[in-house]
């Protein structure tokens, strides 16, 4: 712990050893006509070929600012702004104030060409021109902001900029849809928008902008037009089995008016729920939220890691309808609703090796499941954000009418499983913020109810010892009921004191849980007794103060925000296992940040936080979970001591398209309860909790670097990462050391090779190592190569021919290869595709593919769709 808080402090030291300004240089900037210019880039260096010491922006009235850290006796100032001369002056490197004026570019063009700048750089704003980087076959935005430096779409749909989320996805500067941006996202025209802005250490709300800093960024859609009608339309229909796809969705957008409504359906393996997907930020802090807990499962085989277009047999509908309209005083109400039915099957195999300090278990296990999703989703949403004042009211409603069976073969037996799972929950938050003189006055609620209803149905039953005295019985049954509702309200006030903002915050929070469920065998009507039921009520009270202490320097050089929680913590845990703890927590976090130049930025961060028992793991009554796990917790409550720190490094050119960022972060998680796994000799575990302190230390390093190489239009990305895991583990009576090892490394490069030729290419190397005390267990090795090559023999046409190989060391299956083909007719004028799309041409039937745990190590063999060919008719308006 010492070590740690030693090398905590080091890094701070590191970040502040130079950051003692000694001179400053400030001015003003204005034109030919000596009217002030805004947004024009100021520039200090050594000499003219070296790196940026310092820069700044100017502002609305054309001041700047910049202060100086250099031994340097001479300094280069530049001034520049687009459409005007570049001023370049020889300072004396002191403090002092001078005038800058930027005469009209005298420069004639001889020839006529226009070509957009690729990314353009305003105060914290980049702007990426969508036409630069646009390719004949993009048709929504998301395909051109896959090319972007510095921008990443993961799998799941959430976009990344330098390694981070983006807390917020506008467009036009209205937050419309909110977490849920890959329904635009998808199928917004890239014809439609001119620039895509990313929004560094944005703060969203516009009351906060000039008091508390953000480290966050957000994402801005420009539109050509002032009024947009935009959106995809796509019908598809192939074979076989018989295929279809379908998708309509139209939008509008208006100064004042947004509307995207959708509908989309299809068979081919296209997953559209990904479209509805909520990456939302919780950066207020909110513990309490209507999320849905699956406390019961069946056995699903492990998916490939791969396109699910190659492995996904469903049958889907999604709806969605999303609407925000500007009422007066920057009033919006906002509309969002969606609803989602889907079928799917998956056919598959799980061979499994569990280790334990005295032997190794094997199960083989052939599982076909169908399952069966319907979603209901919708907000109703009332903000204010205006300058002064800041009103958001938002009534959240989630339900689920979902159901799996899954038919399971072992070697000596068929099992049956069947799961009904039912959620509904409701949510309303309040947020105010409101300026009294020189004070803002903040005010939140949030206040929410859940209800859970699941069953699951084994045919045979399990667990013969432990449930029916080692008879043999025909089926178990498991029932489970859970209920939750909770208040969190809190009142405080934020006041700036000179560059520090000191932002104070008292409230309450109060949570009810409840828990029944019992087991059942089709012997006897009535359930078992008291060890394998749960009559459970857990009440958490918190009452917290919270303090928060933010600087920024006036040139935002140096921004520091210190957080200092208090809170009082009760638990009452009331059923078989009643007990009750009270607790006086302290949870500081420090972070820091220092822009050491014009494209250079370190920040450090630590982290102290206390988290306590949750009513899935406080159920003293067993709990069969799926047909070969059962676990209880009949143990005090939980509590954990996790400490966490982190520093990073960015690196941040628009004019070069270089965008790095590495990072590194600690942990170290305190236990008071240890899990002990009782392993039989048929896989079935047991899982329970033991009082017993314990920790968990992890470690991560990343590196993510991409640019742009406009000379060729290439755009080339790589990421690599190194995590270590290590912990107890008590299997089978004995204490485990285990320890996990990740490495990865993902490169991917898009290139317009020739007008006629361009490349897509991705590869992921991935290597897993885990080990039991010193004893190493089999290592994994995996990689994937995906390739794809456009040919234009046409302006109007083009050939795809696409190739895919998945390697994996524990697998003896080499026949992990696939190869896709396509071809695209455009009727140019009327935006109209006719395309004709062959997949799996070599009919690649099943995937094999390996995975690890501390423990255990799985083979899962998963069924494919076969080759299948389908035409389809779209366009984007």
């Amino acid at each position: 712990m010492k070590k740690n808080l030693n090398l905590f402090f080091l890094l701070i030291w590191l970040c502040t050893f130079s950051g003692f300004a000694q001179t400053t240089i400030s001015g003003t900037v204005f034109d030919e006509k000596n009217q002030a210019l805004s947004g024009a880039t100021i520039t200090i260096s050594r000499d003219s070929i070296s790196s940026i010491l310092a820069y700044a922006i100017s502002k609305s009235d054309g001041s700047f600012q910049i202060k100086l850290n250099t031994q340097e006796e001479k300094v280069i100032l530049k001034a520049s702004y687009i459409g005007l001369q570049t001023v370049t002056r020889t300072l004396q490197n002191k403090t002092q104030n001078i005038a800058i004026q930027l005469l009209p570019s005298s420069e004639e063009l001889k020839e006529v060409v226009v070509k957009s700048e690729l990314i353009q750089r305003r105060g914290d704003t980049l702007s990426f021109s969508v036409e630069a980087f646009k390719d004949k076959n993009d048709r929504v935005i998301a395909d051109v902001l896959r090319k972007m430096p510095g921008i990443e779409i993961k799998p799941g749909g959430q976009i990344h900029y330098q390694g981070k989320p983006i807390q917020k996805y506008y467009i036009e500067g209205l937050d419309l849809l909110e977490g849920r941006y890959s329904l635009a996202n998808e199928n917004l025209a890239a014809d439609a928008v001119s620039k895509v802005e990313i929004l560094e250490n944005h703060q969203p709300i516009r009351v906060l902008d000039s008091l508390e800093f953000s480290e966050r960024a957000s994402l801005n859609i420009k539109l050509k037009n002032d009024v947009t009608l935009s959106g995809t339309a796509k019908l598809g229909l192939g074979a076989a089995p018989l295929l279809w796809e379908t998708n309509l969705t139209p939008m509008l957008f208006t100064k004042k008016r947004q509307v995207i409504a959708s509908y989309q359906s299809n068979n081919t393996g296209k997953n559209v729920s990904s479209q509805i997907s909520d990456f939302s930020l919780n950066l207020a802090g909110n513990t309490y939220d209507i999320e849905k807990n699956d406390w019961l499962s069946i056995l699903n085989p492990a998916t490939p890691p791969f396109s699910q277009q190659r492995w996904l047999d469903n049958n889907v509908h999604l709806a969605s309808a999303n609407a925000i309209q500007r009422l007066k005083n920057d009033l919006d109400l906002k509309v969002n609703a969606s609803y989602l039915n889907d079928y799917q099957q998956q056919v598959g195999s799980v061979n499994t090796q569990i280790f334990t300090p005295t032997d190794t278990i094997t199960i083989l296990e052939k599982t076909q499941n169908r399952i069966f999703t319907k979603t209901l989703q919708g907000k109703l949403t009332l903000e204010q954000n205006a300058k002064k004042n800041y009103l958001k009211n938002q009534l959240e409603f989630n339900g689920f009418w979902d159901s799996k069976i899954g038919n399971l073969h072992r070697e000596k037996a068929k099992i049956n499983q069947n799961l009904s799972n039912l959620f509904s929950g409701f949510k309303n938050q309040l947020t105010i913020l409101k300026t009294f003189g020189k004070q803002l006055i903040t005010f939140n609620s949030n206040t929410g109810y859940t209800h859970s209803n699941q069953d699951l149905y084994v045919v045979p039953g399990q667990f013969e010892e432990l449930l029916n005295d080692g008879d043999a019985y025909s089926k178990t049954q498991q029932t489970l009921q859970s209920q939750k509702w909770f208040t969190d309200n809190s009142a405080g006030m934020t006041k700036a004191l000179g560059n520090f903002t000191s932002t104070s915050k008292l409230g309450f929070a109060f949570q009810e849980e409840t828990l029944n469920s019992d087991i059942y065998l089709e012997e006897n009507p009535k359930p078992l007794g008291k060890d394998f039921k749960n009559r459970t009520r857990f009440y958490s009270n918190e009452i917290y103060l919270d303090h928060k202490l933010s600087y920024k320097n006036k040139n935002e050089t140096w921004s520091l925000r210190l957080n200092t929680p208090l809170a009082y913590k009760n638990f009452k845990l009331k059923g078989e296992n009643s007990q009750n703890l009270n607790a006086f927590v302290f949870e500081p976090n420090l972070y820091l940040r220092r822009k050491l130049s014009a494209y250079w930025e370190a920040s450090i961060s630590g982290s102290l936080n206390y988290n306590f028992g949750k009513i899935q793991r406080l159920h003293a009554g067993y709990l069969l979970t799926n047909y070969r796990n059962i676990q209880r917790y009949n143990t005090p409550i939980s509590e954990s001591v996790v400490q966490n720190y982190s520093a990073s490094l960015n690196y941040r050119n628009p004019v070069k398209r270089l965008f790095i960022k590495g990072s590194y972060s600690l942990g170290h998680t305190t236990n008071n309860l240890l899990y002990s796994n009782q392993i039989a000799a048929n896989g079935a575990t047991i899982l329970e909790a033991i009082l017993r302190d314990n920790t968990m230390h992890t470690q991560r390093y990343n590196l993510e670097a991409s640019k742009y190489i406009s000379n060729i239009n290439t755009s080339a990305k790589v990421t690599t990462s190194y995590t270590q895991t290590q912990k107890d583990q008590l299997l089978n009576d004995q204490l485990t050391a285990t320890k996990n090892e990740s490495y990865n490394l993902h490169t991917s490069l898009e290139s317009e090779i020739l007008k006629w030729l361009s490349l897509l290419y991705n590869s992921t190397y991935s290597l897993f190592k885990s080990s039991l005390e010193v004893t190493t267990l089999q290592q994994i090795n995996t990689q994937q190569h995906n390739a794809d090559l456009y040919l234009y023999p046409w302006e109007n046409q083009y050939v795809s021919i696409g190739g895919e190989y998945y390697k994996n060391s524990l697998s003896n299956s080499d026949n992990n290869y696939f190869l896709n083909l396509s071809y695209q007719y455009t009727f140019t004028k009327k935006k109209i595709d006719l395309n004709l799309m062959w997949s799996n041409i070599l009919n690649t039937k099943n995937f094999i593919n390996a995975s690890s745990s501390e423990y255990f190590i799985t083979q899962n063999s998963y069924i494919l769709r076969p080759s299948q060919v389908l035409a389809s008719i779209s366009f984007s308006f």
